[in-house]
């Protein structure tokens, strides 16, 4: 029975568990996608805005290195995209995973015809529907449980809006899933997979300063808190990270972006460009220079229920193993 309803992920993504660690920015490096893609897990290459050439090159390795597929986040909104796309199309990447923003038909049309598949995160039905309608391979539910860039809703909504209605669709869910008991009641809703961010974080093969991971380690659901999106009128980007000054930091630059492109004195493109770089620099602090005071610590609310650093392939033969074990009890128990 497990096996049967971890299949459709597996067979779609081409890897031995339907386990996506997703792409985080500074966090989702080579190291880390080379040691789930070796654990049996679907990895996710974080682009973030780094320079074009840096990006080739970090491409070409994992393209050399890794024996099975693996996708790459694209960040619609990050300054470098276009020349991250312009890469990709001629690269032998199976997988390519637009975030942010909704990606354009033309681009997900063109990655497409370079032979890589296309996910992209839905945050409503509507936009679901209309990324379907686009000719997007899969949808990723990210509710807003989780860390980083978020939506705005949370991923118990988004499960009722969007994945009972598409039933069939490569759907996989994200936000604030650690163990695989959720994992198994996500799988007989009918979600191909689930993504999981914060808890590769928290693993031995995971580069970010010792410092970040302590943080981690010690914080408790309700302090990764929830800076609120834009209002309707402008970009909404929604942000989650542990509580610290560096938050009110990124509160008082965003206001002040948002105040500018009100006033006309910045267009929307910008405002996102802007913000994106000021993130960037913020989370730098805390990856590489481990400043947990005044940087950008972005986790999911899950990380109140990861407080041991694991490797991470025990980190995914845990969570096949109780998903598996949380299946059988259900069969026993129903049927």
């Amino acid at each position: 029975m497990s096996k049967d309803f971890m299949m459709k992920g597996s067979d779609f993504l081409g890897v031995k568990y339907p386990i996506i660690a997703g792409g985080m920015t500074r966090v989702s490096d080579y190291e880390l996608v080379k040691a789930v893609s070796e654990a049996g897990g679907f990895p996710v290459f974080a682009a973030g805005n780094m320079p074009a050439v840096q990006f080739e090159e970090q491409i070409d390795r994992l393209v050399a290195d890794l024996n099975k597929p693996f996708g790459v986040n694209l960040l619609t909104v990050a300054p470098n995209y276009r020349s991250h796309y312009e890469v990709l199309l001629k690269k032998d990447v199976e997988f390519v995973v637009f975030a942010d923003t909704i990606p354009s038909k033309k681009d997900i049309e063109g990655m497409k015809s370079s032979g890589a598949r296309t996910m992209s995160f839905a945050a409503n039905n509507s936009v679901a529907k209309k990324l379907i309608k686009s000719g997007i391979d899969a949808l990723i539910l990210e509710g807003s449980e989780a860390g980083g860039h978020i939506g705005p809703v949370a991923l118990s909504i988004l499960l009722q809006d969007v994945l009972l209605e598409h039933r069939g669709f490569p759907i996989f869910v994200a936000g604030g899933i650690v163990k695989g008991e959720m994992m198994a009641q996500m799988l007989i809703m009918g979600a191909f997979g689930v993504q999981l961010g914060t808890a590769f974080m928290l693993s031995e093969e995971c580069t970010i300063d010792d410092n970040f991971k302590l943080a981690l380690k010690k914080a408790h659901a309700r302090q990764a808190v929830a800076l609120q999106p834009f209002d309707d009128s402008h970009p909404r980007i929604g942000i989650r990270a542990i509580k610290n000054s560096g938050m009110n930091k990124i509160k008082d630059f965003r206001e002040n972006l948002v105040s500018a492109c009100k006033q006309g004195d910045s267009p929307i493109e910008e405002v996102y460009g802007r913000l994106e770089m000021k993130l960037d620099e913020m989370l730098c602090e805390a990856t590489e220079k481990g400043n947990v005071d005044h940087s950008a610590l972005m986790a999911g609310q899950s990380v109140g229920l990861t407080n041991e650093i694991k490797p991470v392939q025990l980190i995914i033969d845990e969570m096949v193993d109780s998903c598996k074990k949380e299946l059988e009890r259900i069969r026993a128990e129903f049927l």
